[in-house]
């Protein structure tokens, strides 16, 4: 089940990791993205921490730590290919988070939230 921040950032649970992208809508705003900077995995990461830069035609913009944890992984065809965010922005996630002790999507929109958020 998806869940989604204010930020227009899409979160899924996956086992005990938690694997994170930009939404449809994020994506749109952007416009076409032509450069994508990854954090590192194994950087342990604070709730809010910007540790995802995007840059697109339009627009310079970060993503935010949703939650605290470490970075096991990310998207490594990413910085070659920045243009599948506007491709497939459901399917081009960025990085894979294992939450801090405590910490859950559980209070994050669900998709009807989300859409009344963005109208």
């Amino acid at each position: 089940m998806l869940k989604y921040t204010e930020d227009h950032e899409w979160l899924k649970a996956d086992g005990d990791e938690i694997i994170v992208g930009i939404t449809a809508h994020a994506s749109e705003q952007l416009g076409d993205v032509v450069f994508v900077e990854l954090p590192e995995v194994g950087r342990e990461v604070a709730k809010g921490e910007e540790i995802v830069v995007i840059e697109s035609v339009k627009a310079a913009s970060d993503i935010v730590a949703p939650i605290a944890g470490t970075i096991t992984a990310v998207n490594e065809d990413l910085p070659d290919s920045p243009g599948a965010v506007n491709d497939d922005a459901m399917s081009a996630w960025f990085f894979r988070i294992k939450p801090a002790d405590g910490e859950s999507i559980d209070g994050f929109m669900d998709e009807a939230a989300y859409q009344a958020l963005i109208g």
